[in-house]
């Protein structure tokens, strides 16, 4: 009888996944978290924030997300510098690391760029970003561009646009000097 017992206990302990999945609802999250604030740290120093009033997470789905339905704000620190991503919705896909942010995306740099679109995909695993809607960049000397779509990595200096015009500051001083 303990044998039998004991078998019965590890069996059930190998399902125990396969039932917490088949108690879920099809559409239900596998867990919901409010007034989030998560510390990333590197080497025991912090490389960024992320603040959220509240995220659904699905990893109980074959293709697991986490869904942030008010919003988040990550901040990113390098070099005593801070730049920063808020967005009205957000949806992070566990497997692939790709953040989708839509609605008022607003990106502002350390140096004092501000870029803003409707829709911003971050790829975190290849250090990417980019976007197929129209979007608007705004440089720290006034200059700006507007585009349809680009593909930059996350320091912008390399920088993919197409379809796009805008103003830029020359500074002629500067030219005469080459």
């Amino acid at each position: 009888m303990a044998i039998f017992i004991a078998i019965t206990l590890f069996a059930c302990e190998g399902n125990y996944k396969k039932v917490q999945k088949l108690t879920l609802k099809d559409d239900a999250p596998a867990g919901e978290g409010m007034g989030i604030k998560m510390v990333y740290t590197d080497s025991g120093k912090v490389v960024s924030t992320l603040n959220a009033n509240k995220v659904l997470m699905y990893n109980n789905l074959e293709f697991g997300y986490e869904e942030f339905l008010d919003g988040v704000e990550v901040k990113f620190y390098e070099n005593e510098t801070e730049s920063t991503v808020t967005s009205d919705y957000a949806v992070r896909f566990t497997e692939t690391s790709i953040v989708d942010l839509r609605d008022n995306v607003v990106l502002v740099t350390s140096d004092g760029n501000v870029l803003k679109a409707d829709q911003l995909y971050w790829d975190q695993k290849n250090k990417w970003v980019f976007t197929d809607e129209p979007y608007r960049i705004t440089f720290n000397d006034g200059s700006y561009n507007d585009g349809a779509r680009f593909d930059a990595n996350e320091d912008f200096t390399v920088f993919l646009s197409r379809k796009n015009d805008g103003i830029q500051m020359i500074d002629q001083n500067k030219e005469d000097e080459q």
